[in-house]
């Protein structure tokens, strides 16, 4: 994940002085760059990541030299590793006299000649071609030619970097994730002109720091920003349209995904003007649009609102640096006088036997309501009964609930065959197939069976909400309620309004929302509506990075899981959610947006086209055990 560098800027102030008379070391030898064990290490810029690159080797018992511009930043970085080692020895991952040690093997300074011992230098310079350049020259002039030079970059390329030093097979990259002493995943970029030598030492060095190594080729982004980078600029660009808000963005990224962060509060941790160079060079790379920057990035920079270390970004926090964040005019305010009061509900109808029905059913029982669950047969209807009663089983056995409790849920379930038993409801939630046709046949039947007032609701992920509601006489009453799967442990609920729903059928869904403990958050209807808009394209663009031979789907699955904090990783996911399932919704992006970047990858229309579905195959992007 790309963080903010340290300020070193032009770097006529690194640049050597003439070193009086060099040592017979410093003269070099005839061995190849990494033919030597990576004993002391120089580290160039002590900015966030600088700083945290050099605690994890001074922790792994490495010699480190960290250099920086002045005596100030030099001095904030020993502060800094003092700080973070004082916390990891409170917390029970360090002892004392480690982190003494520790202490003892970092010094800083200005000097760049304090790097000429060094065995292996990495620079964590700002994201700009002149700035690490000069670097890169300014230390061809002082370390040994055997040394290893490792670039910090995640934007640019390795090879041009390469290409302007004096010895560029020596030179490669060695990306760091941040905060680097807790994430684990180091990718090892290598370019056509890098030594073998030089990669097998670096590779080495970080499974010695206790680091998970991924060895990529030289393009932007790498493996995992080259991923995250494209996701995170297509919800800033979502909230930029005004379709949904920053909180309800990133709630349901963190609900809906399991992800540790949401898009917009990770943009202002790695830094707008950061990310905005990330994309500048990804866009240059492939002419890819989704990569072009949002504007939005572009004027936040502009303002100087560049996220946390300033204080301010697409949120507002309580200090410089800070991750505490505060109020400010954008932050949803207490409700005030209701335009619209939602409408009594009492008991629920529940369209469908399958596993989302049934989960649907379970949550609403659980909260209280009485639910009619029908289904095409009464036979279906009760196997989905039965089903949910198995669940409620396992809630006892794992101490979630009582014997009672889940007995008083089932017993609030009854089973229909046929749709006429929802006349007395105030709800409907369908839970059929996702098929419009199907859908709109079902909302005309719900049409003619349900009372004048009730809720009409559909669970569609990828379909048109107006659909549904035009296949009825009371559109108004219509309404999207998208749960996610598994429904009675998912916590999100997308609630998509259509031009014609009435305020007062929102205001009812976003009330039971609340009783149901779910968090509702709001969007327009729209292909994917926030989750899936988001997160396809980001599966989709793993598929092509797999498909271009660029990297393994197990080397993309380590990426996403240990640099980018992810529950499971693309091809992990994809399987589970299930190859025709994932190529239906991003058929229906690519037809919504028109977006050329958003076309389904070929290797996964091929997978599909030969049955390879996923799990439930038994086959997809791994084998699987079938069930």
């Amino acid at each position: 994940m790309a963080t903010p560098a340290s300020p070193l800027s032009p770097l006529s102030s690194l640049s050597p002085a003439p070193l009086p008379s060099p040592s017979p070391r410093s003269l070099g030898s005839p061995d190849a760059p990494g033919s030597r064990p990576l004993r002391k290490v120089a580290v160039i810029g002590l900015g966030t990541m600088g700083t945290g690159i050099a605690e994890v080797l001074t922790r792994a018992g490495r010699e480190v030299v960290g250099v920086d511009l002045t005596d100030e930043l030099a001095a904030r970085a020993v502060s800094t590793l003092a700080a973070s080692t004082a916390r990891a020895v409170r917390r029970g991952r360090l002892s004392e006299p480690e982190r003494s040690d520790a202490l003892a093997r970092f010094r800083a300074t200005t000097d760049l000649r304090a790097a000429a011992d060094a065995d292996l230098v990495i620079e964590v310079t700002p994201e700009s071609y002149e700035t690490k350049q000069q670097v890169i020259r300014a230390l061809d002039a002082v370390v040994a030619p055997d040394a290893v030079l490792a670039t910090g970059t995640n934007a640019l390329s390795v090879t041009r970097l390469a290409a302007g030093s004096a010895r560029p097979e020596r030179l490669l990259g060695l990306h760091f994730f941040n905060p680097a002493p807790a994430m684990r995943l180091v990718e090892v970029v290598s370019s056509v002109l890098t030594a073998p030598a030089a990669v097998a030492a670096v590779t080495d060095l970080v499974v010695e720091l206790g680091k998970e190594p991924v060895a990529v080729g030289d393009r932007p982004g790498f493996v995992a920003d080259g991923l995250l980078f494209g996701y995170l600029n297509r919800a800033a660009a979502m909230y930029e349209s005004k379709y949904a808000s920053r909180e309800d963005i990133d709630a349901a990224m963190r609900l809906g995904c399991g992800l540790p962060m949401g898009p917009l509060a990770l943009l202002d941790l790695i830094g707008v003007d950061t990310a905005r160079t990330v994309l500048e060079a990804l866009y240059a790379a492939s002419g890819d649009r989704l990569y072009a920057p949002a504007p939005v990035l572009g004027q936040l920079g502009a303002a100087g609102l560049t996220g946390r270390k300033t204080g301010r970004g697409f949120y507002t926090y309580a200090e410089r640096g800070g991750a505490a964040v505060v109020p400010d005019a954008l932050t949803p305010g207490l409700p005030g006088p209701r335009t619209a009061a939602g409408r009594p509900v009492r008991s629920v109808g529940v369209a469908g036997s399958g596993t989302m029905a049934s989960g649907i059913a379970e949550v609403f029982a659980g909260a209280g309501y009485e639910v009619v669950l029908a289904a095409r047969s009464r036979s279906k209807a009760e196997a989905a009964r039965t089903r949910i009663g198995a669940s409620l089983d396992r809630s006892v056995a794992r101490g979630r609930t009582s014997a009672e409790a889940a007995a008083l849920v089932l017993d609030r379930i009854t089973p229909a065959g046929g749709y006429e038993a929802f006349a007395p409801v105030d709800l409907v939630v369908e839970a059929v197939a996702e098929d419009l046709g199907v859908k709109q046949r079902l909302f005309g039947v719900l049409d003619g069976v349900c009372r004048p007032g009730a809720v009409l609701a559909t669970t569609t992920s990828s379909l048109p909400v107006i659909a549904c509601a035009r296949a009825t006489d009371r559109p108004e009453d219509v309404i999207g309620m998208h749960f996610f799967n598994p429904a009675p442990a998912m916590k999100l609920v997308e609630v998509v309004r259509t031009v014609l729903t009435a305020d007062d059928v929102h205001a009812t869904v976003r009330e039971v929302c609340g009783g149901i403990r779910r968090h509702p958050v709001d969007c327009g209807d729209r292909a994917g509506f926030i989750v899936n808009a988001l997160l396809f394209p980001y599966l989709n663009d793993a598929v092509k990075m797999v498909q271009e031979h660029y990297a393994t789907p197990d080397d993309v699955d380590a990426a996403m899981k240990l640099g980018g904090g992810y529950p499971m990783g693309p091809f992990e996911l994809l399987d589970v959610v299930g190859l025709d399932v994932s190529l239906a919704i991003e058929k229906v992006l690519h037809a919504e947006f028109r977006d050329p970047g958003l076309a389904p990858a070929p290797l996964l229309e091929h997978l599909v086209a030969a049955g390879c579905l996923g799990r439930k195959s038994g086959r997809g992007f791994r084998e699987h055990a079938r069930r």
